[in-house]
């Protein structure tokens, strides 16, 4: 320990830079539904290679896919990650960071990572709201912005179920009253049901998607740790997606094993739940890729005792062969280390036809890799309710060429008049992107 303290002590002292081990392959080696995994390579310090945040220069912006364009839709935000539109077509946008988790920064290794999320630009307090932007005249800038929602407790999720509107806070489950183009809601939140919170609190986004009849929501949990290092009793609950009665508020879990799960949301050709997934670390710049897939109820997925349906994480004291033997493999890897977190369908947008069919997934980048992988949004193609072929690079452009992050994408969905809108938390900004004229 004396001497892992020592290395980290002296990597911090080098400002955050690169160090550890390299990849071997490239990053597309690790995507699409069979993806490479070579040995794991555990070394003494693990891989850091922080993209530094600092923001837009003045009227630089990210590159758009050939047949699109690319516009900020709102500017001056703080810290926006998750998007939500309403029926009506106003966009609610989480501006949102990670609340007080003082147990997460004990030891060596919560001290580095403490310091590694402050350079990656997460180290901000939260403006704990929920803002409300409106664009009436369809000009495809927001005209109006009001505070929809505050005082919360780092709220992500969002989702909308006749009158009343769920909020996921890193605690707990809330429900709104809401009623039609209204521009703030003052009353107070109903406590739903109770989310694994605390002191802790390790992945503290908590996502929320309602089912087709809107009888049950849907809320991913994270782990409390990368490889439960701080042990399995600190991960009851986590790691998983569980379905919430909206009637009763009672629980279960719908599916567990999953390391990270942030975006949710239903495939319209077979109807399936499909989550994007954030992997384990530490295990080299090519391990493990982050995935989506289609979640089955009941189903348990490695986390984490595994990875990619059956192979074993040495690291994990005590193993659990029972479970990984039950463990299933992912659809469709998207990458080592691309902190995949926005998914959305598709359906309703008017990009070019190769954007028809398929998920869009906001990558939030690389700390672990070297070198840095995601950082971008991609496309990836679905035919029969399965993805078919490669991603499409859809937003690019968010690492100038010194690899500093000018922002880094998060949350995706598609408006009312069939754009895309991405959440970028480091640039502060909504940018849209819509077909080329």
């Amino acid at each position: 320990m004396h001497k892992t303290r020592l290395a980290l002590l002296i990597m911090l002292a080098g400002g955050l830079t690169a160090c550890g081990e390299s990849s071997t392959l490239q990053v597309s080696d690790g995507t699409g539904p069979a993806p490479k995994l070579p040995e794991p390579n555990k070394t003494l310090v693990p891989t850091v290679n922080i993209a530094p945040a600092i923001g837009w220069p003045e009227g630089a912006k990210p590159t758009a896919a050939a047949g699109t364009q690319v516009a900020a839709f709102a500017e001056g935000l703080d810290h926006p990650r998750w998007l939500y539109v309403l029926p009506n077509g106003d966009v609610l946008v989480a501006e949102t960071n990670a609340p007080p988790k003082p147990d997460d920064s004990k030891g060596v290794r919560g001290w580095v990572m403490e310091k590694v999320m402050g350079r990656a630009g997460a180290g901000v307090p939260s403006p704990n709201r929920i803002t409300l932007l409106r664009d009436a005249d369809h000009d495809g800038v927001a005209e109006t912005r009001t505070v929809f929602l505050e005082n919360l407790n780092s709220p992500f999720g969002m989702t909308l179920v006749g009158n009343d509107l769920y909020v996921a806070d890193s605690d707990k489950l809330l429900r709104f009253p809401y009623q039609p183009g209204e521009t703030a809601i003052k009353a107070q939140g109903t406590r739903v049901v109770d989310l694994p919170g605390g002191p802790l609190n390790h992945h503290w986004t908590k996502n929320v998607v309602a089912s087709k009849d809107g009888s049950k929501l849907y809320v991913s949990v994270g782990s409390n740790s990368n490889v439960a290092e701080n042990g399995l009793e600190a991960e009851q609950g986590r790691a998983a997606i569980w379905e919430v009665d909206r009637a009763t508020g009672k629980h279960r879990i719908f599916a567990s094993g999953l390391r990270n799960p942030n975006g949710m949301a239903w495939e319209p050709q077979s109807g399936k739940l499909w989550t994007a997934v954030n992997e384990r670390d530490e295990i080299g710049s090519d391990l493990v890729p982050d995935y989506i897939t289609s979640v089955k109820d009941g189903g348990f997925y490695g986390w984490p005792f595994s990875y990619y349906g059956q192979h074993v994480d040495v690291r994990v004291t005590p193993q659990n062969p029972d479970l990984v033997a039950k463990a299933i493999a992912p659809d469709y890897a998207v990458g080592p280390h691309t902190a995949s977190l926005g998914l959305t369908f598709a359906e309703g947008n008017k990009l070019p036809a190769q954007f028809s069919n398929g998920a869009f997934i906001g990558q939030h980048g690389s700390w672990n890799r070297k070198p840095h992988s995601g950082y971008k949004v991609i496309f990836v193609p679905f035919e029969g309710g399965q993805p078919k072929g490669q991603p499409v690079d859809v937003l690019t452009g968010f690492l100038n060429s010194d690899e500093k992050a000018m922002g880094r994408p998060v949350g995706v969905v598609i408006d009312q008049q069939g754009n895309l809108l991405v959440a970028d938390d480091v640039g502060n900004k909504v940018w849209r992107v819509s077909a080329a004229k």
